[in-house]
């Protein structure tokens, strides 16, 4: 039987909130199962953070509340980086990048909004900047799209990555209410933060579907480009009328390769209740990934949650401490995943992109209504699949069209004129279905 190496590998920790408190607790938990598969002595030496509780860290020898002091300090090998935002996260990050060490991160804004500068330091100094904690918590995705998919052509992938959309979606589907009333719930039960906008309006969505794109297809990391729409316009009426169709409304983020660019949204999508994604619900997370070779793959689990998040940080952590044993001088893959990337290929406008749409019309109760409706629609070249039309309430009826592909730049054209019939009041409700195909994988 093989003795554990002696060595040691020194760890700092900045930040011991939810995910770096997680991160310390899982470490001291596993400690042996953890060396052994090292090969040596993973030791949090450091911790930095704003509250300290001595009690936590009784046991670790530096211990305060400077952050760039832990990545100053040469005994450190490893810098985990835990404190989320921007600020002084990117500091920190950068200050250990130029000290030589290895950074984990489970900053998806950081990685999504300035992971390029990071990412060309670590290449230029010879170290890891790793990340798989900032996509989907527990589920490795990260690894999964980079190496285990490595043979592959990625053709698209899409995820539902926000555990509080998934949760009121969910919700709001079983009949518990409107938006407004689902999301208080979602902020009583812990879901949701006090200011619920990144969840809810696709933003915190959107910094993961960046990062997942740039290593799916080889494109530097372009959140600026990715387009983001938020699931507060979303009513119950709209999962009933979906249901009727045969599909459940899920908050999606979809990046998808097509013949003139790279598309990369977060939207509320009509997904079809046969694929085994529309089953994940509650706060699940869940990303399929389609390659030329394979096909498409599932990958789902628990997508927040200090032991969730810690699993991916401590994985991280492990692959570093490796490749630090086995003396390697410089890292075993790109930072990204691949060694040349795509700075030409472009990303779509919303615009641009094609797609089948649900569309939600509050109409006058009258005869030659949808005659008027048709004609706008057939003007721009867009044509209908299906149609339901519903009782009058207070002389309005909702009418709800799916359409066949059309460009989006037409539709929006066509609502346009829509809205200003006379016949109808209001705004039109338009959600777009997904672009892969409708059976089951």
């Amino acid at each position: 039987m093989s003795k554990v190496s002696t060595r040691i590998i020194n760890v700092g920790i900045c930040g011991l909130g939810t995910v770096g408190g997680g991160t310390l607790a899982l470490l001291n938990k596993n400690s042996a199962e953890i060396s052994r598969r090292v090969g040596a002595s993973l030791q949090v030496s450091h911790v930095a953070t704003r509250s300290l509780n001595y009690e936590q860290v009784s046991n670790i020898h530096h211990s305060g509340t400077d952050p760039f002091a832990v990545a100053d300090d040469p005994s450190v090998d490893i810098l985990i980086e835990t404190i989320g935002g921007y600020d002084p996260a990117f500091d920190i990050v950068k200050k250990a990048l130029l000290n030589g060490k290895h950074v984990v991160t489970a900053n998806k804004a950081l990685v999504a909004e300035r992971g390029n500068e990071l990412f060309e330091i670590a290449e230029k100094k010879g170290v890891v900047l790793a990340f798989e904690s900032s996509v989907a918590g527990g589920i490795p995705i990260i690894k999964a799209v980079r190496e285990g998919l490595a043979a592959n052509k990625i053709n698209w992938l899409a995820g539902i990555i926000n555990g509080t959309g998934n949760f009121i979606l969910t919700e709001m589907t079983s009949g518990a209410g409107q938006f407004e009333e689902v999301l208080k719930e979602a902020q009583e039960l812990g879901y949701a933060e006090a200011d619920p906008t990144f969840d809810v309006e696709g933003i915190d969505a959107a910094h993961k579907l960046t990062i997942m794109s740039s290593i799916a297809f080889g494109i530097p990391l372009q959140f600026d480009k990715t387009y983001t729409e938020g699931i507060s316009s979303i009513t119950p009426e709209d999962i009933r009328y979906a249901d009727e169709l045969g599909y459940c409304i899920k908050h999606l983020g979809i990046a998808l390769r097509t013949e003139k660019g790279i598309e990369m949204r977060v939207h509320p999508t009509l997904l079809s209740k046969s694929r085994l994604l529309a089953n994940v619900n509650g706060v699940g997370n869940a990303v399929l990934v389609h390659g030329d070779a394979v096909g498409a793959t599932l990958y789902s689990g628990p997508g927040a949650g200090a032991e969730a998040t810690a699993s991916a940080v401590v994985a991280d952590l492990i692959d570093i401490a490796r490749h630090v044993v086995a003396g390697a001088t410089s890292p075993i893959y790109p930072p990204l995943g691949y060694t040349q990337k795509y700075d030409d290929v472009p990303i779509l406008h919303i615009e641009d992109i094609d797609a089948e749409y649900y569309l939600r019309i509050p109409a006058i109760d009258r005869v030659g209504v949808m005659a008027k409706i048709s004609s706008i629609l057939q003007s721009f070249e867009i044509s209908i699949e299906a149609v339901i039309q519903k009782e009058a309430v207070n002389g309005v009826v909702p009418i709800i069209l799916l359409t066949h592909r059309a460009a989006e730049r037409k539709l929006n054209l066509a609502i346009q004129d829509i809205e200003m019939l006379e016949d109808v009041k209001g705004k039109v409700n338009r959600i777009r279905v997904a672009p892969f195909d409708r059976a089951e994988t």
